[in-house]
């Protein structure tokens, strides 16, 4: 059913835990496997999913655990690292372990305080902190690439553009606590699959968002509905809660890849014209989205053992629907066929299509700053590596369609040099 509930403000707003927590480990469970082989079980099993992702009573409530507040309490090298927290060589994965997993509650929280955030909108600690292991909570840790690391690594991206000086000599407080709250909380309680395979299994929230930026919404939703249940902003006037709100559904949406185009030429747009005013509050929103989009998918412009991280956790998690809709005798979608789609292909196309034409809009925009050179620098030897790797499999493909077989030596070899 319709798991939304309306607030004051008139924003409708997802229940915590409405989301259906797809468990791999169940659907692949052996016992199960001789009783699920039709779409309708399918649709049943999720339907179970929801009811137990829904009755996790201790989702949300703050562990007892000392806080992380500010920077006395945390870690020696976790407050070194976050000394350089607007270094874009960030690494996010020794961060996360330097926190126990905390990367997005310690990172959200130090970035607040640093950016004024706290001391501008009267927020309480202890709230904010309640609120920020909310969205922590909600990100699905099972998931190889959208988890709350992946929503730690796009904050302290988003961290990086809101610190180029083309934007921020025009951004208010209120800019830049939208931004990283969108960045926060932009994939919250994502299942692991696409859109595409919540419309074909006729999920329920397909149906609520009529097929239309489904993942994007329910975010959003949700994202609103973790404010309102933490109360974080309960002390704001009602029409400031209101418009925090909307414009966070805004930001969130922009997200959806299926709207890239449409940003990209309206970007191309503005910077043909040389039309951006920046004092002007809509345009400086439309900044915020475009870069949220960038920071959303700024993985290949990394460094490279970060950016092969990355590239091997997304494909996981294509792999995973793809053996999914395998088992369920359903059309696997594209870029998740295992046996098809290699690594390395779908990041040359992601990189071609997807990245780079944002990018050097990015970097247009932001006058070629070291940033965005550095971006585009790491981008191209990045591509350059994935290329490499392509031509090396298709080379070993045609070697063994020769042979017939590979020696125990090569394979060990191809696996160390060619899997990404």
């Amino acid at each position: 059913g319709d798991a939304r509930v309306r607030g004051q403000t008139g924003v409708l707003s997802e229940r915590r835990g409405s989301y259906p927590f797809i468990d791999f480990r169940l659907l692949n469970n052996t016992t199960l496997s001789g009783e699920i082989g039709t779409k309708k079980k399918v649709k049943r099993l999720l339907s179970f999913q929801r009811y137990f992702h829904a009755s996790r009573l201790l989702r949300g409530i703050v562990p007892q655990a000392s806080l992380y507040l500010l920077d006395e309490d945390y870690l020696g090298q976790a407050r070194h690292m976050l000394s350089k927290v607007g270094m874009w060589d960030f690494d996010i994965f020794l961060f996360d372990r330097l926190t126990n997993g905390n990367s997005l509650v310690t990172l959200l929280c130090h970035l607040f305080n640093v950016h004024g955030l706290i001391h501008h909108f009267q927020l309480d600690m202890v709230t904010l902190h309640r609120f920020l292991v909310m969205v922590q909570e909600d990100y699905h840790s099972q998931n190889p690439y959208h988890n709350a690391v992946h929503a730690a690594d796009v904050t302290q991206a988003m961290h990086c553009y809101l610190r180029e000086p083309k934007l921020a000599n025009f951004l208010t407080p209120s800019d830049i606590m939208l931004g990283l709250l969108a960045a926060a909380a932009h994939d919250v309680d994502h299942p692991g699959v696409n859109q595409p395979f919540l419309i074909k299994t006729k999920h329920h929230l397909a149906s609520l968002y009529q097929n239309v930026s489904v993942l994007e919404n329910h975010h959003w939703r949700s994202t609103v509905g973790m404010l309102r249940e933490s109360r974080l902003l309960a002390h704001l006037p009602k029409e400031v809660t209101q418009d925090i709100e909307q414009q966070l559904g805004s930001l969130i949406l922009a997200t959806d890849i299926n709207r890239q185009n449409e940003f990209l030429i309206r970007l191309k747009s503005h910077l043909d014209n040389q039309d951006l005013r920046l004092e002007d509050a809509q345009d400086r929103h439309f900044m915020l989205q475009i870069a949220l989009k960038c920071a959303d998918i700024c993985n290949p412009c990394r460094l490279w053992d970060l950016s092969k991280q990355w590239s091997e956790r997304v494909c996981e998690e294509f792999y995973r629907q793809g053996d999914l809709e395998q088992k369920f005798e359903l059309e696997i979608s594209p870029l998740c066929n295992q046996q098809k789609d290699t690594i390395p292909s779908i990041q040359i196309g992601f990189m071609t299509y997807i990245v780079e034409p944002l990018f050097e809009r990015w970097a247009q925009f932001t006058g070629d700053t070291p940033l965005s050179e550095n971006m585009l620098n790491h981008l191209r030897r990045n591509k350059a590596k994935w290329r490499s790797l392509l031509h090396k499999q298709h080379s070993s493909s045609r070697s063994n369609d020769h042979s017939g077989q590979v020696t125990g030596s090569q394979e060990q070899t191809l696996n160390e040099e060619e899997t990404p």
